[in-house]
């Protein structure tokens, strides 16, 4: 899966065509049009309002930090504050966002770093060229710890060696790559689903299930809850383990001082892990708009994807020291956010029909409102 959709050469997010939208091969909510770029800006400011509030009146976010002394402290002046996306594909959902908070909200951009987690050289080169116009504002890195260990930005003067802001992914976790594990009911456990080559073609084949990997991530078969459910699982059922996600996450909450991590994606909360409709896992692929039967087909040139596991990587949030504050569809999350800035801004029925548009497809449980979730943990 990671070949598949990584390699440098032949992966399929590192291909030159545009993979997104109506010639590609799946939408997104950044596709539907810049209204889903526009709420998180809204939400973002208000967000970021708190967290410049509380740094200015009790040095929250600068406090046992790499500053060092009072004197420094006040030397720093207004804290800058980071909004950090990973996943940023060509750059469209960050130039919708930026563009919102340069309009609506001067004064916040001006204090504001906006960084680009991209591993990819060739995905940088398309963001910055989307995104030349914000200038100094936008930054890259090709991971956490190249960010955390970065210069100083044009813009201050203070390398800070922590985000104090937000930190945030748009379908990325449901795109990293997953181990599949199946249940073998003669033998009464589990296995491992691994790939072979058979005369020229790719193939599933059963292999003995590594138990050290399971001891570092949050899988459920692991759980006490979990005995007497194997004993009714079919044979062969499947579900998916992503080390690679959970891993992001516990990241990305070591990374944040003070402020919000959040995800919005596909994904599975606990009790909808085992259902009799699910015998082979979440993994598909998707190829033209519709969904692929065979996921080991044409690598590089169709999506492969994987339900996130909401579950596993709250729980490691929540040892890194976060707080839970929201898991709900995102039909809820943007909808809340339109419900607060009416009193200040156009209410929906001032909208012009292309928002209106763009606002249904977003919220409706029967496109992108119920299948995508989103989870919210801070540290203030």
């Amino acid at each position: 899966m990671e070949l598949a959709l990584y390699c440098p050469v032949y992966g399929y997010y590192e291909k030159q065509e545009d993979t997104i939208g109506r010639r590609g091969d799946f939408f997104t909510s950044v596709s539907v049009g810049s209204l889903f770029g526009e709420l998180l800006a809204v939400q973002f400011s208000e967000w970021l309002d708190l967290l410049g509030s509380q740094s200015v009146g009790s040095k929250a976010c600068l406090s046992q930090s790499a500053v060092g002394s009072a004197d420094a402290a006040r030397d720093i002046g207004e804290p800058r504050l980071q909004l950090v996306e990973t996943g940023a594909h060509d750059g469209r959902l960050a130039g919708d966002i930026l563009s919102w908070l340069r309009q609506r909200r001067a004064e916040l951009f001006e204090r504001l770093e906006y960084w680009i987690i991209e591993p990819s050289a060739r995905r940088r080169e398309g963001q910055k060229r989307h995104l030349s116009q914000f200038g100094p504002a936008v930054r890259w890195a090709a991971n956490l710890s190249e960010l955390l260990n970065s210069a100083p930005s044009p813009l201050t003067t203070q390398q800070l060696p922590w985000v104090c802001g937000v930190i945030f992914s748009n379908e990325l976790l449901d795109a990293l790559p997953v181990h599949r594990l199946g249940w073998d009911a003669a033998l009464r456990r589990w296995f491992e689903w691994g790939v072979m080559i058979d005369t020229g073609r790719f193939r599933w084949t059963r292999m003995p299930l590594n138990e050290s990997r399971l001891a570092h991530h949050s899988s459920p078969i692991t759980h006490d809850a979990f005995t007497a459910l194997s004993a009714v699982l079919p044979d062969g059922f499947t579900i998916e383990l992503c080390p690679a996600a959970e891993e992001w996450w516990r990241s990305a909450a070591a990374a944040l001082r003070c402020g919000k991590l959040l995800t919005i994606d596909y994904g599975l909360a606990a009790e909808e892990k085992f259902v009799p409709e699910r015998t082979q896992g979440t993994v598909r692929a998707f190829h033209q708009h519709r969904l692929s039967d065979d996921l080991l087909a044409r690598p590089g040139e169709q999506d492969i994807t994987a339900h996130v596991d909401f579950e596993a990587i709250s729980h490691g949030g929540e040892l890194a020291g976060l707080t839970t504050e929201q898991f709900v569809t995102q039909e809820k999350f943007l909808t809340q956010i339109t419900e607060r800035v009416w009193p200040v801004s156009a209410p929906p029925g001032q909208w012009t029909p292309e928002q209106r548009r763009q606002f249904q497809t977003l919220t409706h449980p029967d496109h992108l409102g119920r299948a995508f979730r989103v989870l919210v943990q801070s540290r203030m």
